[in-house]
C-alpha cells in the first residue's frame, strides 16, 4: 500500500509516506509556516521513494478540530492533489492522530485534549483495537476543561497541550479516571494520520477530493474548504 498524509492542524507541520508497513516522515513545529513548508515536504517524501503522485493508492489528512488556518490549509493542499492525481481521500481526526500517541507509549485508554483558545479544549475519547489502533469511545466536541465528560472507567492517560494549559482544571474533574502522568507535549503527526488512514482505507472509508472536508467542531466557523493549491506536486 502507498499513502501520502499530512498533518498541519496544529503548530506542527507533517507529512509522511507510508508503503506497505514502512512510514517515513517530516516533521516541523514552525507555527505560520505551514503553507510555505507542507507542499516541499510532500515532494520531498515522493522523491526520495521514486514515487509520482499518480502511483499512491491514496491521500490522507488530519481534518481537524485545530486551528483553523492550519485544518484549511491541510484541506486546500489535500483537495488540489487529489484533484491533480484522481486519487482517493482518507479524513482522519486530528485528535485520534493525537490519541494514537498516548497507545503507541502502553495506555489502554487515552483522553486527548488540544487547546482551542477562548478558554476551551478540543475533546475526545479513544480506546484500541485489536491491532493496537484508536477507536473513539465518544463524539469528539469543544467545551471548557471544567465540563469534558466523565468517562465510564479509570485508567485514562491524558495526551495533548490541551493538558499543558488547563492540567490543573483537567485533573479535578476527572480525579480518579485518570493513570499516569499525562503527555502534554504531544503534538498530531502525520505518521500516526497516515497508520490510521491505512486500516480505514481498507475498510472502505474513503472519499472524493470535493468530499474532504474540515472538522471544526465549533458552530460559528464557516465549513468551507480551504483554496486548493496553485499548483500540484
Amino acid at each position: 500500500m502507498k499513502l501520502l498524509a499530512i498533518e498541519t492542524a496544529t503548530e506542527a507541520c507533517s507529512a509522511a509516506l507510508l508503503l506497505d508497513r514502512d512510514i517515513w516522515v517530516r516533521f516541523e513545529v514552525e507555527p505560520r509556516a505551514h503553507g510555505r513548508l507542507i507542499l516541499p515536504m510532500m515532494e520531498g517524501l515522493l522523491a526520495e521513494a521514486g514515487l509520482s503522485l499518480g502511483q499512491l493508492d491514496a491521500l490522507a489528512f488530519g481534518r481537524g478540530p485545530g486551528a483553523f488556518t492550519g485544518v484549511r490549509i491541510a484541506v486546500g493542499v489535500i483537495q488540489g492533489a487529489a484533484f491533480a492525481a484522481d486519487l482517493p481521500v482518507v479524513p482522519v481526526s486530528t485528535l485520534a492522530a493525537l490519541a494514537q500517541q498516548g497507545l503507541d507509549e502502553g495506555a489502554n485508554q487515552v483522553l486527548a485534549a488540544l487547546d482551542a483558545r477562548m478558554g476551551e479544549v478540543y475533546w475526545g475519547a479513544f480506546h484500541g483495537d485489536g491491532d493496537g489502533l484508536v477507536v473513539p469511545v465518544t463524539e469528539e466536541r469543544v467545551c471548557p476543561p471544567g465540563d469534558v465528560p466523565l468517562p465510564q472507567w479509570q485508567g485514562w492517560m491524558g495526551v495533548g497541550h490541551g493538558w499543558a494549559a488547563h492540567q490543573a482544571v483537567l485533573e479535578a474533574r476527572l480525579g480518579p479516571c485518570l493513570s499516569g502522568r499525562p503527555m502534554p507535549d504531544a503534538l498530531p503527526s502525520a505518521a500516526e494520520v497516515a497508520r490510521l488512514a491505512a486500516r480505514d482505507f481498507r475498510q472502505g472509508q474513503v472519499v472524493s477530493a470535493e468530499s474532504a472536508l474540515p472538522v471544526y467542531l465549533r458552530d460559528q466557523v464557516a465549513h468551507k474548504p480551504g483554496p486548493r493549491p496553485s499548483r500540484a506536486i
